[in-house]
């Protein structure tokens, strides 16, 4: 019994132990030799995809790379995946760039610090498990809509658009590239198209070096060797310095903090579903088990560390996770070269970022967009069910049309209506004694002995008895009319019951009691039972009135 409970005990800390401590049991210099590998591979791949992402944010590009360097090294350092990888990704570009536009730099700030303290809370709470549960049509229909934005945000750059700054709204945004496509820039469009051509193309030569990489240095060369009049980062954004910033600390005041609530539970929410969908992911492909809880505290844990030395958020990225699974990856230690690569790049090459062309970055995060888009999820699911459809569309059109902290909210809001409608249409209640009277019915063994008096009638519920189905259960038995000396409610198909479904059978007893009646529970199940005794109504309704089985409960309404 004691090693029951220690092992038990054991399991349970493990739950919050980092999994780099219990992947290093064993580890030897081959092992270290393709983690090594794998995080500069997973380094290069992810420089461009992190300039790009602190670019589309709004910020500046060496934003990006620290995001990816702080963040990256801690997820890997605390999280609860062998192989994850983190750093800035697509779906943050949205939420960053608006909080920027209206609260500034500091306001970023304060949004991904509280963020990460809510990811850890979140992971200490043991929600990790929980996470997973939001429904498909909700997270399809938020990542297409914010693929749909980071699209619509790299039209100007892809074309080299000759014009002010871009509408933050949707239509006004393409209006906008409307009234300027006369001004397109036919050198920034042949980079572009090179960028794609060769994204798409060069892993048939080979998946040794990341082909966006490549695009980013034939690109960047062609640019500086034939002097193209395209912009790049340094013209727009000014030399990147190479040298890591030193901690600050943001101004922080509550008016501020109250007018970011929502912007930080989005950037919470996002954080911790995309880190643990990529957990998921990364298990199957190498056939491990992640730790949720403990990956939502590291995610949280860099959320929080980031932006004090000028980082955007973090979370885990599949792109380059799965990059590090196939470049041989197989513990912690990949994801922390991974982080290390990249500081290296900016420490020693930070000046020659500054050469990029915008176009080549514009073009990469087009390639990201349609990956982000799922529009293969996103057409097998407009063939759901239609509630599931209302989901997926009303998610999409809000998050492109309005805001992604709104389209979640409502997206979560209806799905747990539709759910409530569903449990109400899955739980069925059923009249026991017309079968029993019926004799062209044939009856379960335990049913067609029975004995039961004209006064006495049976119902029995079949299935959750939440708030969704009490109703079901009320208007059935409010069919009776007059109410009977005896009503027997069978439960045995009765996996859980909520407060409300208390309530209806409180309700039920007091209406069946001030008719001088009598109810009795019949063969409830524990979760049920638990719940009535905890909540004080097994003892309101009266021990007396609760019997094992039918047999019991018929014997007992004839007394």
């Amino acid at each position: 019994m004691c090693l029951q409970v220690a092992s038990a005990f054991t399991k349970k800390l493990l739950v919050l132990v980092p999994k780099v401590l219990t992947t290093l049991k064993g580890y030897n210099r081959d092992a270290f030799i393709k983690d090594l590998t794998a995080g500069i591979i997973v380094g290069v791949v992810a420089l461009p995809l992190a300039i790009a992402f602190g670019i589309a944010s709004g910020v500046s590009p060496e934003r990006g790379i620290i995001t990816a360097v702080i963040a990256g090294f801690i997820v890997s350092a605390l999280g609860g995946s062998r192989v994850q990888i983190g750093g800035p990704t697509g779906a943050f570009v949205v939420v960053v760039y608006g909080v920027v536009q209206k609260f500034g730099l500091d306001g970023l700030m304060v949004v991904t610090v509280l963020a990460g303290i809510v990811l850890i809370f979140m992971g200490l709470a043991k929600f990790g498990g929980v996470i997973k549960f939001i429904p498909a049509p909700v997270i399809t229909g938020f990542t297409s809509g914010i693929a749909v934005i980071i699209f619509s945000s790299e039209v100007k750059d892809f074309l080299g658009l000759r014009m002010g700054a871009v509408p933050a709204e949707f239509f006004d945004k393409w209006a906008a590239f409307g009234q300027n496509i006369t001004q397109v820039n036919w050198w920034a469009i042949a980079i572009a198209v090179g960028t794609l051509l060769i994204t798409a193309y060069w892993p048939r030569v080979t998946e040794k070096i990341p082909s966006p990489f490549v695009a980013l240095i034939l690109m960047t060369v062609a640019t500086k060797v034939f002097a193209l009049p395209v912009e790049t980062i340094g013209s727009r954004f000014g030399t990147i310095s190479g040298t890591f910033p030193y901690p600050h600390v943001p101004h922080i005041t509550f008016p501020m903090v109250k007018m970011l609530i929502p912007s930080v539970f989005t950037v919470a929410v996002l954080g911790a579903v995309e880190s643990l969908l990529s957990a998921v992911v990364s298990d199957g492909m190498i056939g491990g088990k992640h730790r949720s809880n403990m990956e939502l505290v590291a995610q949280g844990v860099a959320n929080v560390a980031s932006p004090l030395f000028g980082g955007i958020p973090a979370t885990g990225a599949i792109a380059r996770t799965t990059t590090n699974i196939k470049s041989g990856g197989r513990t912690p230690v990949a994801g922390m070269v991974h982080a290390i690569t990249l500081l290296g790049i900016l420490l020693a090459f930070g000046s020659l970022v500054s050469m990029v062309p915008l176009a080549c970055l514009a073009a990469i995060l087009v390639v990201v967009a349609y990956h982000m888009s799922e529009w293969r999820s996103f057409k097998v699911l407009l063939r759901s069910p239609k509630s599931d459809v209302i989901v997926l569309l009303s998610t999409f059109i809000l998050t492109v049309v309005v805001d992604l902290s709104v389209a979640i909210e409502v997206g979560m809001v209806l799905a747990a209506f539709l759910f409530m409608h569903r449990m109400a249409t899955v739980t069925t209640v059923s009249v026991i004694t017309r079968e029993v009277e019926d004799t062209n019915v044939e009856l379960p063994q335990e049913l067609a002995k029975l004995d039961i008096a004209r006064d006495v009638q049976i119902y029995e519920v079949n299935g959750p008895f939440f708030f969704g189905a009490a109703e079901t259960f009320t208007s059935t038995i409010q069919a009776l009319g007059r109410m009977p000396r005896v009503l027997i409610i069978r439960m045995r198909n009765v996996p859980a019951i909520d407060a409300t479904g208390m309530k209806v059978l409180r309700d039920m007893y007091k209406r069946v009691q001030a008719a001088k009646g009598r109810v009795i529970i019949s063969e409830i199940h524990s979760q049920p039972h638990i719940a009535m005794e905890a909540a004080g109504c097994y003892t309101e309704l009266g021990e007396e009135n609760f019997a094992g089985t039918i047999e019991e409960a018929v014997k007992k309404a004839k007394g």
